[in-house]
């Protein structure tokens, strides 16, 4: 009794001075962080079924039935979400849209200002029917004009050049299978840098988004590939080159596409026309990759993009994403399997691709395979260069942040002792006091 007797007056004194002191006002430290939106579950095995895959919510506008090639992926570039595929994973020679990758992956190495001399050796090699920028050994180069070669004339003279720059045919081909790895791209297989049809080289409308995707993460990358005309030097003189993605230029009877960004288109005689293609419209950007159209002429990859892109920009928000770009998590083993090349810094947000040149002729090509020129690298980050929006979730709030609220939460342990033990007091006191007047001492 005496000791439940204690306990009460303790609370009741402890109670009685604690709503003598004033509340103390939310710090910082006390305010707890707003929980981050619980992720959407998105089966990834849901791309590797065959057919088309969309989950339309009732008011999603329906995937275009003209789309005729066999693999095709609309993603969204910012989140990675996948709003529609077609065989995603379904594995096809990819022609010049590998040069994404070996921009991704050769791009960051070399100062886009430096000059090189080249040599005969670097140009051996070179596929019969290969498209050409019409670089020759013993002129001298900057890597940003080789670059144009690249993306704007899918020049294989001009990535066996930086290929030899950056360590050679053999070694370029392993760096690029190491980044296809680290970006969770699974389906390819680099037997040549360059594109041109080579025996096992495959990859895949899945892999080929992966490496728009990240890419774009890089200005430099989306300089290159939105630049419509630029002038490639020749010794004394230059001549100047267009763009062979006809969605950027708006030539050849195809209209140019609002808000294209690029990223690169190719075409072999075993792989037939591929694309990978970006557009920013208001505060979205998508990226679609189309393999191998079955109808139409040369010309039908683009408007089968451009009506994948218009469908995107109207299901975006009204479907359901049936995958993600971003990589799958790799076994310890695969991290250790060998050494990627550095990564492409960030792009600062707002900056915007590089003006165009003048106007200009048609750059020699050598033949059938017209290439491109690619990046990669792409983690759920925003697109870089393009300012697209939603950053990253906030992290989990501190310790301190996460503490029990209330009117007292934030007290010093130490004040509430002290206030229980002057309770404690106030009562030993009492019982004191009514005892003398009880013995009458």
């Amino acid at each position: 009794m005496i000791v439940t007797s204690a306990v009460r007056h303790a609370v009741v004194g402890a109670t009685a001075l604690l709503l003598a002191l004033p509340a103390p006002v939310a710090s910082a430290s006390s305010v707890a962080e707003p929980t981050p939106p619980a992720k959407r579950f998105v089966d990834p095995t849901r791309l590797y079924r065959s057919g088309t895959q969309v989950q339309p919510l009732s008011d999603a506008p329906d995937v275009p039935s003209s789309v005729s090639a066999l693999s095709w992926v609309v993603a969204d570039a910012g989140s990675g979400e996948v709003l529609a595929a077609h065989d995603a994973h379904r594995r096809l020679p990819p022609a010049s849209t590998l040069k994404t990758l070996f921009a991704v992956t050769a791009l960051p190495r070399l100062p886009h200002e430096q000059r090189h001399t080249v040599i005969e050796r670097e140009l051996e090699g070179i596929g019969a029917g290969s498209s050409l920028v019409g670089v020759q050994a013993g002129y001298t180069y900057k890597v940003s004009d080789l670059w144009n070669g690249v993306f704007l004339s899918s020049g294989n003279d001009a990535v066996h050049v930086l290929a030899a720059m950056n360590g050679g045919w053999e070694s370029v081909s392993r760096q690029m299978q190491a980044k296809a790895k680290a970006l969770g791209a699974r389906d390819t297989r680099v037997v040549s840098p360059d594109g041109y049809d080579a025996p096992g080289q495959v990859s895949s409308a899945y892999d080929l988004a992966v490496f728009g995707r990240a890419g774009l993460q890089d200005p430099a990358f989306v300089r290159y590939c939105s630049t419509r005309y630029a002038q490639f030097p020749s010794g004394s003189w230059s001549y100047g080159i267009r763009n062979t993605n006809r969605l950027v230029t708006g030539e050849d009877g195809v209209e140019r596409y609002p808000g294209i960004i690029g990223v690169k288109n190719g075409y072999t005689s075993g792989a037939g026309n591929t694309l990978i293609a970006a557009a920013r419209r208001g505060a979205r950007t998508l990226v679609v990759s189309v393999m191998n159209p079955q109808r139409g002429g040369g010309l039908s990859v683009y408007e089968e993009a451009r009506s994948l892109l218009d469908w995107g920009f109207e299901a975006a928000g009204h479907v359901r994403p049936v995958g993600s770009l971003g990589p799958a998590p790799a076994k310890e083993a695969e991290k250790k399997a060998a050494p990627l090349p550095p990564r492409p810094a960030k792009a600062a947000a707002g900056a915007t691709p590089a003006a165009a040149g003048p106007e200009a002729s048609t750059s020699p090509t050598g033949g059938a395979t017209a290439s491109a020129a690619g990046s990669v690298e792409a983690p759920p980050a925003r697109v870089a260069a393009l300012d697209a929006p939603g950053a990253e979730a906030p992290s989990e709030a501190p310790w301190s942040a996460a503490a029990p609220a209330g009117p007292w939460a934030g007290l010093p342990p130490a004040l509430v002792g002290s206030a229980l033990a002057a309770a404690l007091t106030l009562w030993v006191w009492r019982r004191r006091t009514g005892r003398r007047d009880e013995t009458g001492a």
